[in-house]
């Protein structure tokens, strides 16, 4: 099984600067595209930023110029840098990782691939 933990989220000033992690573990055989998104309260989950493989990034309008994503392939880590955030950033921020699997059964063997969702983190923007 693979797993997605982020960190980092929580409350903030408008303005400031928050900074999220997200560590994929488990069978991984190799890991693809990645992303953030992020839920606000009654609102559809968007997109936020992905980064594939080869490094090539892609951003939301309104986010662009304040957030960076970038990842870490030796730590199976993506991160999110948040800049200028306003109180409409405000949100549950949900990991993504496309991951190619390392089976157990027959061990050693290239799995499929999936998506795979971490818990979310909370970040609050306060006036």
């Amino acid at each position: 099984q693979v797993q997605l933990v982020e960190s980092g989220g929580g409350l903030v000033q408008a303005g400031g600067s928050l900074r999220l992690s997200c560590v994929a573990s488990g069978n991984i055989f190799s890991i693809n595209d990645m992303g953030w998104y992020r839920q606000a309260p009654g609102k559809q989950r968007e997109l936020v930023a992905s980064i594939s493989s080869g490094g090539s990034t892609d951003y939301a309008d309104s986010m662009k110029g304040r957030f960076t994503i970038s990842r870490d392939n030796a730590k199976n880590t993506v991160y999110l840098q948040m800049n200028s955030l306003k109180p409409e950033d405000t949100a549950v921020y949900y990991c993504n990782a496309n991951v190619t699997v390392l089976r157990a059964l027959p061990a050693g063997l290239r799995g499929g691939t999936r998506d795979y969702w971490g818990q979310g983190t909370q970040v609050t923007v306060s006036s």
